[in-house]
């Protein structure tokens, strides 16, 4: 159904077909909305009324003109509700670590461009891939792990096919069931368990417990209920890991992950330009590669989350790098340093020599190298036996990846430690903190189904307004040099108040069996405690003392967001 973005006393309602996002369409005029729908929503024979910004619909005419006013206010599209009553945990198979895992990054050519001329955007430079690099994790078998790059202008593609083959070796791997192992002790005695390891829910006569065991490895995972048992089951997502996906990695690979490959591609964006993620979808098959970015875990630099990790948990880097001896490896823990706006062509790789500390002049962040980082890209030349800048850029990329690798891991194992639950399952640290809140609490949230509730809520919602902005103050009191008695005496204090959501989401908050006051008028809002069980929601009318105007001008309390008086 079509509708009209403004409203007026002569709106028409029509429904538009269109197939296969052809150019034609087909128009028909909706005469009786309710005559349309009335058998759909309800199937009872009796009249409904309809609101047609929302299509919810109400028994009486006078409800929908309650409802009509309000959802003009705040709805610009139908609401649909969850057809679940709870929200509660039910990602139990996310206690599992992903068994599989890609670690990825590229490195680019910038080319200079010469003409930017006619565009309001300053272009001065093309990136295109050159280089790439993967580290393939097994979370289980540890010889299946295996680092890979590729040096060349076809990387892209190298990387497609790259993962065409994870994908068919991934998928013969989940398929497999390997055996359970009964030499664990605890996988013969039943009866020492009493709460199931998955949900943790006790057992019951009508609930026998039944092993869990690893289909991947066949070990032995505990007892737990048949229907947990059933629902534990492997992802056959694989998720490939950026470090700034979203904003930099996406761009340079998504055409060709689209297109070379098989297979339809589903998007998470933020925007037009960029993606919180977006996932391949193998033919033939039941893998899916997810790709994700780290920094929306981890919202740091590279070279920053690697100086805060310890020595003894670069895992993956002291296997790749096993040859190498105590002084040698320190060079290669942290982030190296890399002549990026020097790296104009293939040829220039060619090159037998570290370039000059001003050829890592970086023109995007107006910045040379430092002392330090250039000493310590020398070091690297001479102890790795640099012979050009490619084997410069492969040892580069290489540490970079197993650095992503060691730092993402070591974040999944802590989260798992902790919380239960891999992140390497979601697609962003709010998403994950989100379940690990539900698994924690045991909450069970029940869902709004009320539109007017709803639509009550949402002309709740305030915010914008944080601080005052009061671009100049002075003091006047008895401690100033400048002290002035015949005026006011005034003093100067500053507050800064952190945690203001943390605060607000540790207090008492509402999660069920929502209902309308219907006794207003003997309703007093004094006689409720900050502690009760039952809480309340309260739309109101405030008076705004005139003799309080200037004194709160900085930062008036309550604000609104609307349209001032005598304004468009």
């Amino acid at each position: 159904m079509i509708q009209n973005k403004y409203y007026s006393d002569n709106d028409v309602n029509y429904a538009k077909n269109q197939k296969n996002f052809e150019i034609k369409f087909h128009f028909t005029w909706i005469k009786y909305l309710s005559r349309l729908l009335s058998n759909q929503l309800t199937g009872n024979g009796h009249a409904i009324f309809i609101c047609d910004r929302c299509l919810n619909y109400f028994r009486h005419q006078a409800q929908l003109d309650k409802h009509e006013v309000e959802c003009a206010r705040v709805n610009t599209c139908k609401i649909s509700f969850p057809e679940d009553k709870y929200l509660f945990f039910k990602n139990f198979k996310y206690k599992e670590p992903a068994p599989f895992i890609v670690y990825c990054d590229f490195e680019a050519l910038l080319k200079p461009l010469d003409d930017i001329s006619g565009s309001k955007t300053e272009r001065y430079q093309k990136h295109e891939a050159f280089a790439v690099g993967y580290y393939f994790n097994c979370s289980y078998d540890k010889s299946l792990s295996h680092y890979k790059s590729y040096v060349g202008l076809d990387c892209v593609q190298w990387f497609v096919r790259e993962l065409e083959n994870i994908g068919k070796f991934v998928d013969e791997k989940l398929k497999l069931v390997v055996p359970i192992e009964y030499s664990s002790i605890e996988a013969q005695n039943q009866f020492k368990k009493t709460t199931c390891h998955i949900c943790t829910k006790p057992f019951n006569e009508e609930d026998k417990p039944v092993r869990d065991h690893s289909h991947l490895d066949g070990k032995f995972r505990g007892w737990c209920h048949s229907n947990c048992n059933l629902n534990y089951k492997n992802t056959f997502i694989v998720p490939v890991v950026f470090h700034n996906l979203t904003g930099y990695d996406s761009h340079v690979m998504i055409k060709d992950v689209a297109q070379l490959c098989p297979g339809r591609i589903t998007l998470l964006a933020k925007n037009k330009e960029q993606y919180i993620s977006f996932t391949k979808h193998i033919p033939n098959s039941s893998i899916k590669f997810r790709f994700i970015d780290s920094f929306r875990f981890l919202t740091s630099s590279l070279d920053k989350l690697a100086s805060i990790l310890r020595k003894e948990d670069l895992k993956i880097l002291k296997t790749e790098f096993s040859h190498l001896n105590g002084e040698s490896f320190n060079l290669i823990t942290r982030k190296g340093t890399f002549p990026y706006d020097y790296i104009n062509s293939m040829q220039v790789l060619k090159e037998t020599s570290l370039p000059s500390s001003t050829d890592f002049y970086n023109k995007l962040n107006d910045e040379d190298i430092s002392e330090d980082d250039y000493n310590h890209a020398q070091k690297v030349w001479s102890v790795f036996k640099i012979g050009n800048l490619q084997e410069y850029t492969q040892l580069y990329l290489k540490t970079d990846v197993l650095l992503l690798a060691d730092i993402f891991e070591n974040f999944r194992e802590r989260c798992l430690n902790t919380y239960g639950l891999d992140p390497a399952h979601y697609y962003t640290l709010p998403g994950y903190t989100w379940d690990c809140m539900l698994k924690h609490t045991n909450i069970k949230l029940e869902y709004l189904q009320d539109v007017d509730m709803l639509l009550f809520l949402e002309r709740a919602i305030r915010g914008g307004v944080s601080q005052c902005c009061n671009r100049y103050a002075k003091a006047n009191n008895k401690y100033m040099p400048n002290y002035d008695p015949n005026n006011p005496s005034n003093y100067l204090l500053y507050f800064d108040v952190n945690g203001l959501y943390a605060w607000a989401m540790s207090q008492y908050l509402p999660y069920g069996e929502f209902q309308w006051v219907e006794d207003v008028e003997n309703f007093d809002v004094r006689l409720v405690a900050d502690e009760s069980n039952i809480g309340y929601i309260l739309e109101v009318d405030l008076g705004y003392p005139n003799n309080l105007h200037d004194l709160h001008r900085d930062l008036p309390l309550c604000p609104e967001h609307r349209i001032p008086p005598n304004s468009k």
